[in-house]
């Protein structure tokens, strides 16, 4: 039997978060490239920002608001030195899928977002799922609440 990547979800059942109900969703991995990203200690991450067809025309067109139906999906993973390239930096051990589901109705009271952060496929607790929207009210609000920009 083939060894589950940490960054799919059980094939049986996929995982849920919680408050939300957001899971990882099928097909994302074809999805197109929107941005990367680093993130600085202590995470130490590369990360990059992929869209659906609804995200990417939203992004491509610089929307004030993106359609419901959007979903963005941010992959995160360990840095690591390349081993063929010494002063390169490669993505190491995955650590979180992070999901955003844009929903008008069913999420009115977070922006219209729904959020999910997942560790190897299964949901993180509550807690963690409290944060997602308190941060992007915080500092994006005016942008949809997304923190991703089309890279050039």
């Amino acid at each position: 039997m083939a060894k589950q990547s940490a960054l799919q979800p059980a094939a049986a059942t996929p995982s849920a978060s919680p408050i939300y109900g957001v899971t990882i969703p099928a097909g994302y991995r074809k999805w197109q490239l929107i941005a990367p990203a680093e993130e600085a200690a202590p995470l130490d991450e590369l990360r990059v920002v992929l869209g659906n067809p609804e995200a990417m025309a939203a992004i491509e067109r610089s929307a004030k608001r993106f359609p419901d139906g959007a979903v963005l999906v941010k992959l995160a993973y360990k840095r690591k030195p390349s081993p063929d390239f010494e002063p390169a930096t490669i993505p190491g051990q995955p650590t979180t899928v992070q999901v955003m589901v844009k929903d008008s109705r069913r999420y009115a009271s977070t922006g219209g977002w729904g959020f999910g952060r997942f560790v190897n496929g299964v949901a993180v607790d509550a807690a963690q799922h409290q944060t997602c929207f308190a941060c992007h009210a915080a500092r994006v609000k005016d942008r949809d609440y997304v923190f991703t920009r089309f890279a050039p």
